[in-house]
């Protein structure tokens, strides 16, 4: 009877460690067509309008890389800057609203 009830306990335990993994990483990166869409459908702000509010946050910085990604169901913009320092900068948005809900230096 111990030997099953420790067997139950390990089985138990290995199926929490295994889905536990599974909402660690929920994010997707989105492709061209879909970005294309979900702005038609205005779901999302043009990201023309995210990149400038980005630049406007770090005047004479530039873009060096930008991600639309889908995590739980809300759409976040990314985009890393490199400022006339030289010093990298790492933002992300809330693409549909474009509340802006990171600012800080990439290191």
């Amino acid at each position: 009877m111990k030997a099953i009830s420790t067997a139950f306990a390990i089985a138990i335990l290995a199926l929490i460690v295994l889905t536990s993994g599974l909402n660690m990483a929920h994010a997707r990166d989105l492709g061209p067509d879909e970005i294309i869409r979900l702005h038609d459908a205005k779901t999302i702000q043009p990201l023309e309008k995210l990149n400038a509010a980005a630049l406007a946050k770090h005047p004479g910085a530039t873009i060096s890389e930008t991600d639309l990604e889908e995590e739980y169901g809300r759409y976040l913009y990314q985009i890393e800057l490199r400022d006339a320092k030289g010093v990298q900068w790492e933002l992300e948005f809330d693409a549909t609203s474009g509340e802006l809900l990171r600012n800080h230096q990439d290191n």
